[in-house]
């Protein structure tokens, strides 16, 4: 014999369960046997521990750092380590001058270099450069973004030789005071000196250079040694920088990647007196040198005049070289330098009395859900322990594959989030499970009853769902450090909910619906209309007023008694009296 249509949706979403779940254990074990993953989740700082960087500010001699300062670089050390995937770490400030950065686990090489180059970003004009080597990156120009005329030319006019073209005999003091950062007259006798003998190696991060003084530097390759002039653009200025392929007027893109920059109001300005000087300039006066760290890490010519805050740097450039260059711009802006002061090995905040604790509060919490589901429903209440049992699953795996994937780390705020899931999952299966007695006190059988009560429950299902999925996204949102663990497990599980509801527990039910045990409504499948207190059965039959009145007189057909229409009561009243019931019309 065929099966019926639900028997068939039932096993159809059953089976793509079946799929999911060996999809994810499959992943994770991919990622284990490559060497990547693991089969339990990464614990995060106040579990496991981890390493902890003390940041300490470089200032020149009679500079004091700001709470301003400091805050401002807390925030963007937070990018720094939010984008290579690191989630929660702790970053603070200590005595109101250090920045003290935690970082759970034991980071890789890349994310400790994202902390420890905590320089400044500067803009300095070009004054002098050094003939390149053969492969030098002194190629890219700047131009304003989508520019048609941005043509890529080798920089070989910034190649002159310095002493033939930009620099005054090193014998010979300047008569004539420099009028702007670009003026020639910037490079003094001894700066000239240094310049001649300075070595590309010679270059110490630890020293802050005046900002209103020259700078002798080299790229950061050591291809291209410079004399710069001061400091005209700070990098605190630079609102966004992103990657891209350049764009023609029309909108086509030619293949080239570049590197977009955005200034805010203060840089706009600054920027576009730049260029106006830059641009009317030729051989390396016509760059613009990007320093970071001491180092030039881009020196870019300019092509055009730029008033929108907005230029374009364009170069030899693939999608990773542009897309770092843009990441040392977006993250490297810090408004002052700083220095690893130490590095060390720290032991979990919290440790693992705290993790068996939450794990031994959710066990509790569980076994009482378990009782309370046997207890209210019988053995139904088993479907409720064996969807909390698959959403279990799912939800360690997905843990799991955030850990290696995307390197989540799950706190002890994360296992509070999982522990409130259980109760929403339950609620789920309560709202569905109550629809179906509903329907069962209504009258219907238990296949029909199935569906509807899902057709009835699953709205409120979904909009409860919603309503703590939006809560925990505003939540990780808003939110930094632990409480973003929270928000995830939170929301991560509510979707998890939504998974099991329609591919589990409802299949499950509509299995169960056509058994003996379950169909006939057996007194501990808690399912049973007769306990439930029906007052009519099968295709909307009414049940004979004499037989609800004899129900009312019985011990187990109170509830029934209490879900009479008033009709119904007044037909068995007349019963009772020996009148006959009449249809409401005169005769």
């Amino acid at each position: 014999m065929a099966k019926s249509s639900p028997t068939k949706k039932a096993w159809r979403s059953l089976t793509w369960l079946g799929v999911i779940i060996v999809g994810l254990i499959a992943l994770n074990g991919a990622g284990v046997l490559t060497g990547g993953g693991s089969w339990t989740p990464k614990l995060a700082l106040d579990l496991e521990g981890g390493t902890q960087i003390i940041l300490a500010p470089k200032l020149e001699s009679g500079q004091t750092v700001s709470n301003e300062q400091l805050n401002q670089a807390v925030s963007i050390i937070r990018q720094r380590i939010d984008s290579s995937g690191v989630s929660e770490a702790e970053i603070n400030t200590q005595g109101g001058q250090n920045i003290v950065v935690s970082i759970p686990g034991t980071p890789d090489e890349a994310t400790l270099n994202r902390i420890e180059s905590s320089a400044k970003l500067e803009f300095r004009p070009v004054l002098v450069a050094s003939a390149p080597s053969a492969d030098s990156v002194g190629d890219e120009s700047t131009a304003t973004p989508g520019a048609t005329d941005a043509a890529i030319d080798p920089a070989t006019d910034a190649a002159a030789d310095p002493a033939a073209e930009a620099t005054p005999e090193p014998a010979t003091t300047p008569s004539v005071a420099p009028t702007d950062a670009s003026d020639l007259n910037n490079i003094t006798p001894a700066l000239q000196a240094q310049f001649d003998s300075f070595q590309c190696s010679d270059i110490d991060t630890t020293v802050v250079a005046p900002a209103d003084q020259p700078l002798v530097t080299c790229e950061t390759d050591g291809s291209v040694k410079y004399i710069l002039g001061p400091v005209e653009v700070s990098g605190e200025n630079i609102s966004d920088a992103s990657n891209g392929q350049v764009q023609t007027q029309s909108g086509a893109t030619t293949g080239e990647w570049a590197v977009n920059i955005v200034f805010d109001r203060t840089g706009t300005t600054a920027f576009a007196d730049v260029t106006t000087r830059l641009s009317g300039l030729t051989g390396a006066q016509n760059q613009f040198a990007i320093v970071l760290d001491g180092s030039v890490i881009s020196a870019p010519q300019t092509l055009a005049v730029i008033t929108d805050g907005k230029p374009q740097i364009t170069g030899s450039f693939d999608q990773d070289t542009s897309k770092a260059l843009a990441d040392q711009l977006k993250f490297g802006a810090l408004p002052i330098s700083f220095t690893v002061q130490s590095q060390d090995t720290i032991s979990a905040t919290l440790g693992s009395t705290q993790l068996q604790s939450g794990l031994i509060a959710g066990l509790i919490g569980l076994i009482l859900v378990v009782l309370y589901s046997l207890v209210q429903y019988r053995l139904l209440g088993l479907v409720t322990v064996a969807s909390l049992g698959v959403a279990a699953v799912i939800t360690y795996f997905l843990i799991t594959l955030l850990s290696w994937r995307e390197d989540y780390r799950l706190s002890l705020a994360g296992v509070a989030g999982l522990i409130v899931a259980i109760g929403i999952t339950a609620d789920s299966f309560i709202v569905y499970f109550e629809r179906v007695r509903d329907e069962l006190r209504d009258g219907r059988g238990l296949v029909s009853a199935v569906e509807s009560g899902w057709r009835r429950a699953i709205r409120t299902i979904i909009a409860s769902d919603t309503v703590n999925f939006l809560a925990a996204a505003v939540l990780f949102i808003l939110a930094v450090g632990n409480v973003r663990g929270f928000a995830l497990t939170l929301g991560l599980t509510t979707l998890v909910d939504l998974l099991v509801v329609a591919l589990f527990t409802h299949p499950t039910l509509q299995l169960l619906a056509r058994t003996k045990f379950f169909g006939d409504g057996h007194k501990l499948s808690g399912l049973d209309p007769r306990a439930l207190g029906a007052v009519y059965r099968g295709r909307a039959q009414f049940q004979a007023p004499a037989e609800v009145a004899s129900r009312k007189q019985a011990a187990s057909g109170k509830e029934a008694a209490k879900r009479q229409t008033i009709a119904e009561r007044k037909a068995a009243e007349l019963i009772g009296t020996g009148s006959k019931p009449t249809d409401g019309k005169d005769s």
